[in-house]
């Protein structure tokens, strides 16, 4: 049995079809030299035709692999995440069912979102029956038309791979790709862009004040982007400070050790590239990648 998540706090009524309202694109970073530092003929022209490989991001599948894990350890207390995808459970935040990998919920928009997708690919599945019900529900904690039987048909549900690859492709659409392209428009590396990532699986995005974007903004007041020509580690400083302010706005997530006993660990160490191995604490148990 799957341990019980530890947090949403996703707002109410959270829109899983707004991307962050941001164009996706990463912007390549280039180095333009003045002419005096330019080199002479052969050197440069063998620089064109040779350029160093482009570190990795997040998204890269050992990175990628490393986030899961991550936010494993703080939403089901395992580093084991693929065992989460028949994870459900009401967690008693006012938010509904919370459910799979990345804990989608019945009141904030994902798991209607994931629903209706796994229903677009596999008609007549075990939880088409529900859409009505999740529509319903959704900015609210009710359970109307979805007991006494959901939790049993998403156990059901989760035993079918189409149904796990639509939790793989609902996460990365609406968590994970906004993350790291957003990540890698400010300039941040692998570490920064898995702080983001966090962000948004906690908090969503929208227009209150406690969302990925709001976040992002009092970082920005405090301290520039490296993409702005800013310091990465001072900005990563003034992202955190401000998602703890944002955590402790809700009484059940005044806990901050995922970011104080883990990101902030891997921060002061300068582990910008989020390399392994990796040692950090959440809720006060230990946790190892080698």
């Amino acid at each position: 049995m799957s341990a019980p998540h530890k947090r949403t706090l996703r707002p109410l009524r959270f829109l899983p079809r707004v991307l962050l309202g941001v164009t996706l694109v990463a912007v390549p970073v280039t180095a333009f030299a003045t002419p005096s530092d330019q080199p002479a003929g052969p050197s440069r022209a063998t620089a064109a035709q040779d350029p160093a490989p482009a570190a990795a991001g997040l998204d890269d599948p050992a990175k990628k692999e490393i986030a899961m894990q991550l936010v494993s350890s703080a939403e089901n207390s395992s580093l084991d995440w693929k065992a989460q995808y028949e994870y459900i459970e009401d967690i008693g935040d006012g938010r509904g069912y919370t459910a799979g990998i990345i804990g989608f919920c019945s009141g904030t928009g994902d798991m209607l979102g994931l629903v209706e997708l796994y229903t677009q690919r596999r008609p007549g599945n075990v939880l088409a029956r529900y859409l009505p019900a999740l529509r319903e529900v959704d900015g609210s904690d009710s359970h109307e038309g979805l007991d006494p039987d959901f939790t049993r048909d998403w156990k059901r549900a989760a035993q079918d791979p189409a149904f796990k690859e639509a939790q793989n492709d609902e996460r990365d659409r609406v968590y994970f790709d906004p993350a790291v392209g957003r990540g890698k428009q400010d300039g941040v590396g692998v570490l920064g862009q898995f702080i983001y990532y966090d962000a948004i699986v906690m908090h969503g995005d929208g227009s209150d004040g406690t969302s990925f974007s709001s976040i992002r903004r009092m970082a920005l007041a405090e301290a520039r982007p490296p993409a702005q020509g800013g310091d990465e580690r001072a900005y990563l400083h003034a992202f955190l400070d401000a998602r703890v302010w944002a955590m402790k706005q809700e009484e059940a997530h005044e806990d901050t050790s995922r970011v104080d006993t883990a990101q902030r660990v891997f921060l002061d160490r300068g582990n910008l590239g989020l390399d392994t191995p990796l040692d950090w604490k959440v809720y006060g148990d230990s946790y190892h990648i080698g």
